[in-house]
């Protein structure tokens, strides 16, 4: 049968799920969600949390590479509402991503349809609410993209695939953190550490949230999907072989813990080669002067036995987590999403054309913190950066390039409040630096992008440390961490046009400045380069009345 003479067609319907497909297209996958509040007890207390179609966590999206994923979000909250797809990249289409710099929130009572495209991507994601502090009440889950049946992957498949979201929890609500946050305190420390949406008692009362079979294989997808707390994951009496991070297959070593920081993701191969009874995930902050712990747990099918309640122990100081980060390696030999090697990108032989230092900083404005990159603390329009710069309005709501690439001890301490917003030119390969003059670890995530981390030091950055970055096989992905008085360095080639958001993933230093766009306009205005605005986008602000228009033109 030739493709275009006849087209098969196929629809399969399960619960709020629609797949369709089209010979010689990618699959369509629709999913329709409905956000509500709800009330859950995760650590024991009664609390209103985010629901997405009555689930906490909500469902996971399982995907496949060049899937079209449609999601329609019905938000039935008392506020607008955003969803962003943490390291989805959009590509040419950060209409999609779900910020407050590039989208206008869902209103009350009203949908918004995202439809995106996983492109030429494979790994372990999720997806959170950006609008307010609604993270603290939930409205995120679990995000995997694999790899097509044609491409294969360096590891035999695993008998099941499991998501594994670990997260600091607050018994205060969301409206009241955020009147924290208004008022200018803190959020303070947390309250408790969940695993899937629960905190394990640990008495032998505990469901199991997984199940193994003997000598079988399994694929474990860990996120931190937390507001600010480093975590350490482990499993009782068993290794872990990282095969994963955030969308790059990784060198395969065996690990006791990993030191995951907030929105990153690990994927791991465990074996069930351990006596058949019951063992504990065990999840607990890192870097708090008291630590906080939880349980998940894990049970073999047939088995016998109560877990141990002796814990395997945490790993002590962010040296330790230091040296674990340099022990990551990108897989040079491995597939990516398409049939050639992930490693043959040789990024270290690139000229860099632009450095950028962020400066990580906090103080008071009126009495009130804020936190501060190189001296701005960024806040968002009521028109969305991107519609503006879109509808050719971006004199009247934002300046572009306000911060220094290179920023002086004045220009950091002097904060002030407005939109911060990066020109960068299309296709230019750029040194990023992350610099924490803190007391506290930083994890900071691109939009759009993967990078290379090449880099995480103790002390200042000068040019001279570039003698130490890993110019060979540093891992691909999204988020790096920062410890106290460390630096670190990552390198992209800045090719997807669009607006895209650098952000703190420490949720109360985002809602209080400590994140910014990157502007990447496409020269010539080509469709090559980038979408329109689609016709189902929502507008507010200054273009709510405004025509659509189509500026980008040709292929």
């Amino acid at each position: 049968m030739k493709v275009g003479v006849k087209l098969l067609a196929v629809c399969l319907c399960v619960a709020t799920a629609t797949v369709v497909m089209v010979q010689a297209e990618d699959p369509y996958f629709h999913h329709v969600w409905n956000v509500t509040y709800g009330s859950a007890s995760p650590l024991g207390v009664p609390q209103q949390v985010i629901l997405i179609n009555g689930q906490f966590p909500g469902p996971n999206i399982n995907s496949t590479s060049n899937n079209n994923v449609i999601v329609n979000v019905f938000n039935n909250l008392d506020e607008p509402f955003l969803i962003t797809w943490n390291g989805i990249q959009h590509r040419k289409n950060s209409w999609q991503d779900g910020t407050a710099g590039t989208m206008c929130p869902i209103p009350p009572g009203k949908n918004f349809t995202y439809h995106f495209q996983p492109k030429d991507q494979i790994g372990s994601y999720f997806y959170y609410p950006t609008t307010s502090m609604h993270r603290a009440a939930g409205g995120f889950g679990g995000l995997r993209v694999n790899s097509r049946l044609l491409i294969p992957v360096p590891y035999a498949d695993p008998e099941d695939d499991y998501t594994v979201l670990i997260n600091d929890w607050y018994t205060k609500s969301h409206t009241q953190l955020k009147k924290f946050l208004d008022s200018g305190r803190t959020i303070g420390r947390p309250d408790g550490i969940l695993i899937n949406g629960k905190a394990g008692k640990g008495d032998g009362s505990d469901q199991p949230l997984f199940t193994l079979k003997q000598g079988k294989t399994y694929r474990v997808r860990i996120c931190n999907v937390g507001l600010k707390t480093s975590l350490n994951f482990r499993i009782q009496n068993h290794k872990m072989k990282l095969v994963e991070m955030e969308g790059s297959h990784v060198l395969q070593n065996d690990y006791d813990s990993l030191d995951v920081h907030v929105g990153q993701c690990f994927s791991v191969i465990v074996t069930a080669n351990q006596e058949p009874k019951d063992y504990y995930m065990v999840a607990s902050t890192r870097f708090l002067k008291k630590a906080l712990t939880t349980t998940g747990l894990l049970r073999y099918e047939g088995g016998k036995g109560l877990a141990s309640p002796q814990l395997p122990a945490a790993p002590v100081g962010w040296a330790w987590s230091l040296n674990q980060f340099r022990s990551f390696r990108w897989n040079l030999t491995a597939s990516a999403a398409r049939p050639n090697p992930q490693g043959s990108y040789h990024y270290g032989k690139i000229n860099i054309t632009r450095t950028i230092k962020l400066v990580n900083t906090q103080g008071k404005i009126d009495g009130k913190l804020r936190y501060a990159l190189s001296g701005v603390s960024h806040t968002d329009p009521e028109t969305p950066l991107k519609l503006a710069e879109y509808f050719g309005v971006a004199d009247k709501v934002f300046k572009y390039d306000i911060i220094s690439d290179n920023p002086t001890s004045d220009q950091i301490k002097n904060i002030k409040i407005e939109p911060n917003v990066l020109n960068i030119t299309h296709r230019t390969f750029i040194e990023v630096v992350f610099e924490n003059h803190e007391k506290s670890v930083q994890s900071w995530h691109l939009d759009g992008y993967s990078f290379f981390a090449v880099a995480v030091e103790p002390g200042t950055w000068t040019p001279e440390k570039r003698k130490n970055y890993n110019l060979l096989d540093a891992v691909s992905r999204h988020t790096v961490q920062v410890y106290p008085k460390c630096w670190a360095a990552i390198l992209l080639t800045f090719d997807n046009c669009g607006m895209w958001n650098i952000r703190s993933e420490n949720s109360e230093r985002r809602y209080l400045g400590q994140q910014l766009y990157a502007s990447v306009l496409s020269p010539e205005k080509s469709l090559r380069d980038e979408y329109n605005m689609p016709e189902s986008s929502l507008q507010c602000g200054l273009v709510k009345d405004k025509p659509k228009i189509n500026p980008y033109a040709g292929a």
